[in-house]
């Protein structure tokens, strides 16, 4: 009878443990999902950002950039599709593929008529940024069912960090669009995005998010540099002024989009 019983207590252990483990593996896969998507929308805002810079240089440094962040959201894709995490059906994957799809369409004929004519078309960069809003809008709906169908219980300032992230891309688009493009007088983004000032606010709210709570070492010092980046360039994006030195602001944008992910990885690792 004792014997029965401790054979009966090991069965129910190793039980345990396996739902344990496979709970375990389950959050990590819907994890790397959610960090699939996340990256998937910051890097096409940072093609749609370098497009804007090449759209007035046409230089070849700056189109390596564009081809870059494509390859990136290209490699994100594919691991969304190729994921094993099963929080997404196929024909939410697919949907998402078709976006992206018209997307890089859209940027491989901006950057021709670019190469070709010297200069863009309104029509074709107002219906890329259009496309770049729409995609993001379906990877955005698509992250929010990901978080609650993987049962991954992301933290509150990873998230905060994610949007802020995303926020930031989106915004060096925008400015980008503004400062670089020959057709800033008419286009100034997507035709119902955002305002620039509005998303500095938003910018600031995550930021809030992302500094409370206590942190120490290498968090604090991503944070620490992340603040005095932000606060550098912030009033650059709240009063959008000419005489605003566009390279400094890109290069510390891109400054704080590196502190993020490197934040993210932190918290990521003291959850």
């Amino acid at each position: 009878m004792k014997d029965v019983r401790l054979r009966v207590r090991s069965l129910v252990t190793a039980l345990v443990l396996l739902l344990i483990t496979s709970f375990t593996v389950r959050a990590q896969e819907g994890d790397g999902f959610l960090s699939d998507l996340h990256k998937f929308r910051v890097n096409n805002y940072m093609a749609l950002d370098a497009y804007y810079r090449f759209s007035a240089s046409g230089d070849t440094e700056t189109l390596n950039e564009i081809v870059a962040s494509i390859n990136a959201a290209n490699e994100s894709m594919n691991s969304v599709a190729d994921s094993t995490a099963g929080v997404l059906s196929g024909e939410q994957v697919e949907s998402l593929n078709v976006e992206f799809d018209k997307f890089k369409d859209l940027m491989r004929s901006n950057i021709n008529d670019v190469r070709n004519t010297g200069y863009p078309d309104l029509r074709l960069v107002s219906d890329m940024a259009n496309q770049a809003l729409s995609m993001n809008e379906v990877a955005s709906e698509m992250y929010a069912v990901a978080r609650e169908s993987a049962e991954v219980a992301t933290a509150q300032r990873v998230e905060a960090a994610r949007s802020a992230a995303v926020t930031m891309a989106q915004m060096m688009a925008k400015y980008s669009a503004r400062t670089h493009s020959s057709v800033s007088q008419t286009f100034q983004g997507s035709s119902n995005d955002i305002p620039l000032d509005e998303q500095a606010k938003q910018f600031d709210a995550f930021l809030s998010q992302i500094t409370k709570g206590g942190a120490q070492g290498p968090l604090k010092a991503a944070l620490d540099d992340l603040t005095s980046k932000w606060e550098f360039i912030r009033g650059s994006y709240i009063n959008y002024n000419d005489n605003n030195v566009a390279f400094v602001i890109d290069r510390y944008s891109k400054g704080i989009l590196r502190g993020l992910e490197t934040t993210i990885g932190l918290l990521r690792e003291n959850a």
